[in-house]
């Protein structure tokens, strides 16, 4: 009798283990034992490491615009010099004609040497009297138009003419040398202002200053930008 319960109890048991390894086990059936819609958890040890794709994929560096170098910002102008005006006038005049956009301008004075004529004389003898007496010889031989300097420099020297053109000097010069004087040519210069203009302006630009500023002698040349 007691086998036979035992051997009932057996069958009961393994009976009850059977189904609870075919029933119990969740995964091997492919069921989650999660509830639906909650991630399931893993250990840290479970993890594996991120994929290279990402790691490796080169930087997309073509949509960044390159930096404008201040090089290429200064070739965008060039900068002239535009003068000499005679008078403050006419450098008003110009600058109101060049006046427009893009157009950068200074003015400014600067001091030049300047011909104003060519002087025709006779050096001055030693004395006053001997200045006198060469000018009674040049009356003597017909030449005319001088007279004798009495005060500066050139005290005592004769004066024979003062010419605008050099032409002219020389031609009073040869006559009175063909008299038998020794008649030389000075030229007379003196310090005078002169008055410019500086531009800045696009270097690309179509900008005709002479078509704006019709005055006679004005010129220009490449000056330092400022």
């Amino acid at each position: 009798m007691f086998l036979r319960l035992l051997f009932v109890l057996l069958i009961a048991f393994n009976i009850a283990v059977g189904a609870w390894l075919l029933l119990g086990q969740d995964d091997s059936h492919g069921r989650s034992v999660t509830d639906p819609g909650v991630p399931m958890l893993h250990l840290l040890s479970e993890q594996t490491a991120p994929t290279a794709p990402f790691a490796s994929r080169p930087p997309a560096s073509a949509s960044i615009p390159a930096p404008t170098s201040s090089a290429a910002v200064a070739l965008e102008t060039r900068c002239l010099a535009v003068g000499p005006f005679d008078t403050p006038q006419d450098l008003r005049n110009a600058r109101t004609a060049l006046a427009g956009p893009g157009v950068r301008m200074r003015s400014r004075q600067e001091q030049t040497t300047e011909t104003r004529a060519w002087w025709v004389y006779l050096p001055a003898p030693g004395t006053r009297a001997q200045a006198l007496a060469l000018a009674r010889r040049l009356g003597a031989a017909q030449v005319g138009d001088y007279f004798v300097m009495s005060s500066g420099d050139q005290s005592n020297a004769i004066s024979l003419g003062l010419f605008k053109d050099p032409a002219n000097a020389r031609k009073r010069r040869d006559e009175v040398t063909a008299a038998g004087f020794s008649a030389q040519i000075q030229e007379r210069s003196e310090q005078v202002p002169e008055y410019w203009l500086d531009l800045v302006v696009a270097d690309g630009a179509r900008f005709d200053w002479r078509g704006r500023v019709r005055m006679a002698g004005i010129g220009s040349h490449s000056t330092t930008c400022f």
